[in-house]
């Protein structure tokens, strides 16, 4: 009996240790899985804070990249194209000249914020926008993923603004000390509104019929301008300067620049503005970006030299007016091709464009003898063109995999590649602009010269327009 009661109690102390070991075990496990179910919620909040602070970081470094590049482009209106052509006339016309730029500034700004942003990327038809954006409605702080998904739609729209005031201003050199101020100012309103706003939509717009992506039945190459910009602007130089004629005592009597400097000048803030007008077409501060930007700098870089060669041997030395001339050119041919193309072709597509300018300048308006004060269209017309065509040629899919196929994979962009199709495309971009821009412009002319009149009078060109529009002079030499 005593045996059995002391076995039994050895028993009870061996197995209790092990029972309350047991229950720790458990316990610890229990709070284990209760602080992993507390502590799951508070990672996954944790991951989306992350990730809502990287969305947050990209949107604002790409935002500051686009309203940086908005400055740029506007630096390329006033001060460098007012500059660039105020040099470039007699200096009885110098204020009239730079004045036109810095009013379209104006004008232009309060056209789009009314109408023309909502006709050139608010839903429309095929070739132009509609209303949805009037008095910008809806343009605010959220973004259009269908253009540039992570900046705010108004950096988009003002972005935008910046190319649509450039565009005409770029015309204002054709028509150089003969045009009424009241005259050039109504032709922009109209010209904005039934060529450059057209032609944007259907580039760039959604559902454009040259969108090459987004949904164009006509996908053409443009990055950052050459048909919607250059190609408009130029060709529509080139009809005004017929239709107004030439300047009294041109070409017999010799018109040379007052200031080339001046024009040194502005050509130079061209040149830094338009990495703005290009890389920022990339719409994001990314590796496209920076492609777009080194393009355009070599392109520059090969047409002063094209230029520079071509002028050489046919004149026997270059000249400053030639190199600036021929940088701008570059800047101009390159503009389509910028997000397309390696610095390779880039160099390739300014050499060939600083030669073919030239020869627009120096050969072929001689031949016609048309008056194109400033060579708005051997620059922008001629280089918007050549530079369109080219971009279908040397655009690739490394650059830019714009062109994919069902399973997303990259297929070939431009003839090099293989696709031959797309020179095709291009072409008809450029057919596309080029008809729009005449008719649109002989319409315009027409309908302006019968409500204001478009030239000055000859007392006045021989005045000129400093006085006789403005009541001022850009040079006062007796103070």
């Amino acid at each position: 009996m005593g045996n059995t009661i002391m076995r039994a109690i050895i028993s009870r102390r061996t197995v209790l240790p092990w029972v309350f070991l047991v229950l720790v075990i458990l316990a610890g496990a229990l709070t284990t899985v209760a602080a992993a179910q507390e502590t799951t919620p508070a990672v996954a909040d944790r991951l989306a804070k992350l990730e809502k602070d990287v969305a947050q970081a990209q949107s604002s470094g790409d935002n500051a990249w686009m309203l940086t590049s908005s400055a740029l482009v506007l630096m390329m209106t006033g001060p460098g194209l007012a500059l660039f052509y105020g040099g470039l006339v007699r200096k009885k016309n110098v204020l009239s000249t730079m004045m036109q730029s810095f009013a379209l500034m104006a004008i232009v700004t309060v056209l789009w914020a009314i109408v023309g942003y909502s006709l050139c990327f608010a839903s429309g038809t095929s070739f132009i926008g509609g209303f949805g954006h009037i008095f910008l409605r809806g343009v605010g702080a959220a973004p259009d993923a269908d253009y540039a998904a992570t900046i705010p739609q108004q950096s988009y729209m003002v972005f935008q603004l910046m190319f649509a005031i450039i565009t005409p201003a770029l015309i204002t050199g054709a028509f150089a000390e003969r045009m009424k101020f009241s005259a050039m100012a109504l032709f922009m309103v109209l010209w904005s509104l039934i060529v450059y706003d057209p032609m944007a939509h259907m580039v760039w717009g959604k559902g454009g019929l040259l969108n090459s992506s987004l949904g164009g039945r006509i996908p053409t190459l443009d990055f950052a301008g050459g048909t919607v910009v250059h190609v408009t602007s130029g060709v529509s130089a080139l009809v005004c300067a017929l239709y107004l004629g030439k300047r009294l005592g041109y070409p017999k009597e010799s018109i040379l620049p007052h200031s080339v400097v001046l024009s040194f000048i502005g050509a130079c803030l061209l040149w830094v503005g338009w990495f703005g007008f290009n890389a920022g077409s990339a719409l994001a501060a990314g590796s496209l970006a920076t492609s777009a930007f080194v393009a355009t700098h070599f392109a520059a870089a090969a047409a002063v030299v094209g230029w520079g060669l071509a002028e050489w041997l046919r004149n026997g030395r270059p000249s400053a007016l030639g190199a600036i001339s021929g940088a701008v050119a570059g800047l101009v041919a390159i503009t389509p091709a910028s997000g397309f193309v390696g610095p390779m072709p880039a160099l390739a597509i300014g050499f060939v464009a600083g030669i073919f300018c030239y020869l627009m300048v120096a050969r072929v308006k001689a031949a016609f003898g048309y008056d194109d004060s400033l060579d708005a269209f051997g620059v922008h017309g001629a280089g918007g063109t050549i530079g369109a065509l080219l971009t279908g040629v040397f655009a690739a899919s490394a650059v830019n995999p714009v062109f994919k196929d069902s399973a997303g994979n990259p297929r070939a962009v431009g003839l090099i590649e293989g696709n031959a199709h797309q020179l095709l495309n291009q072409l008809v971009g450029v057919v596309i602009a080029w008809s729009l821009a005449i008719v649109g412009t002989l319409v315009i002319l027409k309908l302006v010269d019968l409500i204001v009149g478009l030239r000055v009078s000859p007392e006045q060109e021989v005045q000129g327009l400093d006085l006789s529009q403005h009541g001022e002079e850009g040079y006062n030499l007796e103070y």
